[in-house]
């Protein structure tokens, strides 16, 4: 096996999910909320691989590379709508979204 142990991996996905977490609680822009959600996916990812490479077999990876792709179709939409709502010259404040209106 090259490279760190599969305990280095894991510790790396736990700081990202905690840096995920502080990002989506302390910041109220949904921009900056929905690369933290990216961020957090990202240390599920790198969980998933390195347990696929602790049991020596693909099955995780390959599960990783499907949600890697929903995700990136999540981002796009999220994304999108960020966009519409800034032209439409709105406050992109989470605490404001209580209410959803047609």
């Amino acid at each position: 096996m090259q490279g760190p142990e599969v305990p280095w991996y894991l510790v790396v996905a736990d700081l990202l999910l905690s840096i995920g977490t502080l990002g989506v609680i302390m910041r109220r822009s949904t921009l900056i909320m929905l690369l933290s959600l990216g961020i957090m996916l990202d240390s599920a990812h790198l969980a998933l691989i390195s347990f696929s490479r602790l049991h020596g077999d693909h099955d995780g990876q390959i599960f990783a590379l499907a949600v890697m792709a929903v995700a990136a179709s999540e981002v796009v939409v999220g994304l999108g709508l960020i966009v519409a709502i800034a032209r439409r010259k709105l406050v992109l404040d989470v605490d404001r979204f209580r209410l959803l209106r047609g």
